[in-house]
């Protein structure tokens, strides 16, 4: 019996990654039980929440036009459809960026008492933060960590770049402390190319974090709760076709995802047990990918992403199938999880 009737997936994003989500969300609706639950998809954009498609169950989808699209009431989380009031009694969020991943979302839900897929406000909004999140899992000694120089957009960007060249080694990354799909990083080679970079983060958030580049094997994994516990799904490595897994080897093809990955059963189980064990110190719940560079010195963190993406091409999707899970049973147990 399931615990839900009515699941709203919420996507779509007042960030650079709102088209991104839009597919993800797509997935993750088209894959969700249809004999189990009603689903709705809301597209939700600058405040703008609007009904986009939805699915009784057993039935056939109903699309809305743009322009005739129900309007979410925001006061108790319901819509209107065909002069009936539907109460969504879960989320599932897809929403990569602010406010789905930065723990916005999270604490509307968490208001009105709204079960969702994702981890708890304050798990998001630490997260989302590079820096903090980096701050966060350091005294675990679970990982190794990158050192860093963290930069505001008010301070001095001049002072800023010296104290990058004295206290790190180059190439550095050049990273917007929230956000994720690589949009605004930069890998700088030169102390000359610094300023550029910080700049062009600086679109995307307020606070720039410049790490010092570490060269290795770049692996990510996943960790998810649900009705059995924590656990880890297999292990992918990212083999982009340039330097680094930017945007285009993302979303363009132009990367190698092995999975499972092909490395030793030490590093694999290292790798598994650290994620879950950083999902765990995190207080994560859902699904959840961290990933990593394996070097000779040990594993170092890269980031932790509460909403990863979900696209047929997303590194999770590959992950569950590599598993021998089905994708509509993994979503199912982390809806019934909560």
């Amino acid at each position: 019996m399931a615990n839900y009737q009515s699941i709203a997936v919420i996507y779509g994003s007042d960030s650079s990654e709102w088209e991104v989500s839009c597919r993800s969300g797509e997935f993750v609706a088209s894959r969700i039980d249809g004999t189990r639950y009603d689903i709705y998809q809301i597209f939700a954009r600058f405040g703008k929440w609007q009904l986009v498609a939805m699915k009784k169950r057993n039935a056939m989808r109903v699309t809305f036009p743009e322009g005739a699209r129900p309007e979410i009431d925001k006061t108790d989380f319901s819509v209107q459809v065909y002069g009936k009031k539907v109460r969504f009694d879960y989320a599932y969020i897809v929403q990569h960026g602010a406010p789905g991943e930065n723990g916005l979302l999270q604490g509307y839900l968490e208001m009105l008492g709204i079960p969702f897929s994702s981890c708890s406000a304050f798990t998001s909004a630490v997260a989302f933060d590079k820096y903090s999140c980096k701050t966060y899992i350091k005294d675990l000694n679970a990982v190794l960590c990158a050192p860093d120089v963290m930069i505001h957009k008010e301070d001095d960007i001049d002072a800023a770049c010296e104290t990058v060249c004295r206290k790190l080694r180059f190439p550095v990354f050049v990273k917007p402390t929230s956000g994720g799909s690589s949009f605004g990083i930069s890998r700088v080679e030169k102390p000359e190319e610094l300023k550029t970079a910080i700049l062009l983060a600086f679109r995307e958030d307020r606070t720039v974090l410049v790490e010092q580049g570490v060269s290795g094997r770049e692996l990510t994994c996943a960790a998810w709760l649900g009705p059995e516990g924590v656990k880890a799904l297999p292990v992918i490595e990212i083999i982009p076709d340039g330097e680094w897994f930017d945007y285009d080897a993302k979303y363009n093809g132009h990367s190698r995802e092995v999975c499972p990955a092909e490395i030793p059963d030490e590093l694999r189980d290292e790798v598994q047990r650290t994620t879950c064990r950083l999902y765990s110190h995190l207080g994560c719940a859902g699904v959840v990918r961290i990933d990593y560079i394996a070097t000779e010195e040990g594993l170092y963190f890269l980031e932790a992403n509460t909403i990863p993406g979900m696209t047929s091409a997303s590194l999770v999707p590959k992950m569950v199938k590599a598993a021998g899970m089905d994708m509509t049973d993994f979503l199912t147990g982390i809806i019934e999880s909560k």
